[in-house]
């Protein structure tokens, strides 16, 4: 499996007693949606590699008790620590017309109310407390992000993004080495 063609599902957040027993976070919107998940990807060393599960249990919010088959002790599940989770894109529900999975703006022009067409969306980046896509604009990245007060629609059959961007966002990127002038070196001879 490529990772291009999946998206990242979580991570195994830390072992769980000594049965092989491991607890993962999954960074979703509904978590009751993977329940009863059979198999994930996890990435290892840079290659996804196919896990089935064995048993999963929910427990809080986002966090499952997994048990993945052959692994039985808690040196294996110690292994697992921190390595993320993968599905296939082709497993994400469908989703309603107004709505989108943030991997499906690559390649979007970017609307803005006040400032009118900007650029195209050429990377997300997940972050942990927020997440950012970039664009090129005037020869710079702006770094965009991703809430709902600031990303009004999306509309597939045109792929365009209207969004509403904060007050002198772009300009902090497209201005940002025009505004210090160079201070003079005092140790040049």
């Amino acid at each position: 499996m490529n990772i291009d063609a999946c998206y990242q599902l979580g991570y195994i957040v830390r072992t769980h007693g000594i049965k092989g027993q491991v607890i993962a976070f999954f960074d979703v919107d509904y978590p009751e949606d993977y329940e009863e998940l059979e198999s994930v990807f996890l990435l290892i060393s840079g290659k996804l590699v196919p896990f089935f599960i064995q048993t999963i249990d929910s427990q809080a919010k986002n966090r499952f008790l997994v048990k993945f088959e052959d692994t039985d002790t808690i040196e294996q599940a110690e292994r697992l620590k921190g390595i993320s989770l993968y599905l296939p894109l082709e497993s994400l529900p469908d989703l309603e017309a107004d709505q989108f999975y943030y991997h499906d703006l690559i390649g979007y022009t970017i609307v803005d109310e006040n400032l009118g067409k900007l650029g195209v969306v050429k990377e997300l980046f997940e972050l942990p407390h927020q997440d950012l896509m970039a664009m090129d604009y005037q020869g710079a990245e702006v770094l965009i992000p991703m809430q709902d007060e600031i990303i009004l629609r999306a509309e597939k059959d045109t792929q365009t993004l209207y969004v509403n961007l904060p007050e002198g966002l772009v300009e902090v990127y497209t201005q940002a080495g025009n505004s210090r002038e160079e201070e003079p070196d005092d140790d040049a001879v």
